[in-house]
């Protein structure tokens, strides 16, 4: 019996836990989804194939790890080791390597380690670290007569055409799901002020240099982009600030005696509305008195006719949000006000940096 506050082995008592899928944000719809990609990529790859090559019967149209980068580039399309280059390349070189330890050493045991752990560096030094690299490697030690008989061949055909093939199936499967592969990391967050200055954001809380010295400290390789686990790092710090002052929404900083413009009004007159009541945005609306955008001074800078001509997209929000999760829209350099409306983009209010400053500022007085 556990005593309170002892560490619970993530399997004692609960053995099927061993068998729970480990990966972070694994959902059963995109499990299904992934499944998907993989029949069709996988099939298509092997049509193709004997499409291009009807004669080719002396080696295999396509090899086991075609199967394994399947996994990767549909299952988790977003890990490092899922990214083209990696398919294409890691297969391709570690085919290579493979077939040059099979031609110079032919001591079976020591050929299918050396194949193996050279891939490892190969793939390494190229950039081109892929897992089922490996599995290519010792199929070209033991692939049998057909893939001796290939020679280095066999790398182009199955190995290189074979992956091309699958990353251009994956490419256009994602495409059609609405799914981002190639997976572009995030990006480092950029001071929009042109100044020399890091970002606000970034200014507080853990720093670049943080997280390597976690990841040093823990001694171990993730699968995860290094700016994506940043990215993670402050959703997790925003998500437990959000969490832990819910009962804070919207519509209880909000501003509801909002300042607005009619879409066909003069430049000139926004810029009077902004000047008068001493604001910096001004929600713009449309002829049934709905949000259609909002101008600032540095879009009414411009005359064109009507303001219509120069509305930017708002940042909006819904009046039972809670109101800390304004934070990344209104600290990213961009926005200085968002517009709280209802399911149908009526303006019911504004919640200004002034005002979510001084609703922060109220938290931490309790």
């Amino acid at each position: 019996m556990n005593t309170a506050g002892s560490p619970v082995s993530p399997g004692r008592g609960r053995p099927w836990r061993l068998f729970v899928p480990i990966l972070a944000g694994a959902t059963l719809r995109e499990r299904l989804v992934a499944s998907v990609g993989a029949l069709a990529g996988i099939a298509l790859t092997g049509l193709v194939s004997t499409l291009l090559f009807p004669d080719a019967a002396a080696w295999p149209l396509i090899v086991g790890p075609i199967g394994a980068s399947a996994v990767l580039i549909f299952a988790v399309p977003a890990s490092p080791l899922a990214q083209p280059w990696p398919i294409i390349g890691g297969n391709t070189i570690s085919a290579l390597v493979g077939v040059t330890v099979a031609l110079l050493v032919h001591e079976p045991v020591l050929a299918i380690g050396l194949a193996v752990s050279l891939a490892i560096v190969v793939m390494s030094l190229t950039r081109s670290l892929h897992p089922p690299g490996g599995a290519t490697a010792l199929i070209a030690v033991i692939g049998g007569p057909s893939v001796a008989a290939a020679g280095y061949s066999f790398a182009l055909m199955p190995v290189a055409v074979n992956s091309v093939l699958l990353v251009i199936l994956g490419l256009a499967f994602h495409g059609l799901t609405r799914r981002s592969y190639p997976h572009r990391p995030a990006s480092a967050a950029a001071n929009l002020h042109q100044t020399s200055d890091p970002p606000s954001a970034t200014r507080v809380g853990f720093r670049a240099e943080d997280i390597d010295a976690a990841l040093g400290a823990l001694n171990e390789t993730f699968d995860i982009d290094r700016g994506d686990l940043d990215r993670l790092l402050r959703q997790v710090e925003l998500q437990a600030l959000v969490r832990g002052n819910a009962d804070l929404r919207c519509d209880a900083i909000m501003s509801r005696d909002v300042v607005s413009v009619g879409i066909d009004a003069a430049p000139g007159e926004a810029r009077a509305l902004l000047l008068d009541h001493n604001i910096r945005t001004l929600p713009v609306l449309d002829a049934d008195g709905l949000l259609a955008g909002t101008v600032g001074l540095r879009e009414l800078s411009s005359d064109a006719g009507r303001v219509g001509n120069l509305v930017s997209p708002a940042a909006t929000a819904s009046p039972v949000e809670p109101a800390l999760g304004l934070l990344p829209a209104l600290t990213d350099g961009r926005a200085h006000a968002v517009v709280v409306v209802d399911a149908g983009r009526r303006v019911l209010g504004m919640i200004t940096q002034t005002d979510l400053l001084a609703a922060v500022a109220a938290l931490l007085k309790r």
